[in-house]
């Protein structure tokens, strides 16, 4: 039997590498955004992804994820940069995260080429870990309204 003391140091140690994993995923996600990159965008994702948009629109696949990104970073997006600005990751198995992640969005172009405001939002993702990499399974992004 192990003891508590070296199992729970086991599975803090185990954590802390988890949690730089999933913090790494971020940043990557992140990276992929600002440089308007869909193939790096997308290879946070796990081959079979589901991806929810702020609009409630789905993509499945990590392809289909891809794709749907392309073209916006062709246009409205290609001068925006995204930003983390808080997050919250809750391990429900060893291999099974739920990650909340605050953002704030700017340089979005409108139809007409006109500079939008700065959004904010949430996204909601859960992560998978497989042979210790950790892949966006699921995210729903959303926008979050000022209540002033």
């Amino acid at each position: 039997m192990i003891s508590s003391n070296s199992d729970g140091q086991k599975n803090n140690t185990t954590r802390t590498k988890d949690e730089k994993r999933i913090n790494k995923v971020l940043r990557d996600f992140i990276d992929g955004w600002n440089k308007h990159d869909a193939k790096a965008f997308s290879n946070v994702f796990s081959e079979d992804a589901d991806f929810t948009n702020v609009g409630g629109k789905g993509f499945s696949g990590r392809s289909e994820i891809e794709k749907h990104h392309a073209p916006g970073f062709a246009t409205k997006w290609k001068d925006s940069y995204q930003k983390i600005t808080q997050s919250k990751i809750r391990f429900i198995k060893s291999d099974v995260a739920a990650v909340d992640a605050w953002w704030e969005l700017t340089g979005i172009k409108g139809p007409e080429g006109q500079d939008m405001p700065q959004r904010k939002g949430l996204l909601n993702f859960i992560m998978t870990k497989n042979n210790d990499k950790w892949l966006i399974t699921v995210m729903h992004n959303m926008n979050l309204i000022d209540s002033k």
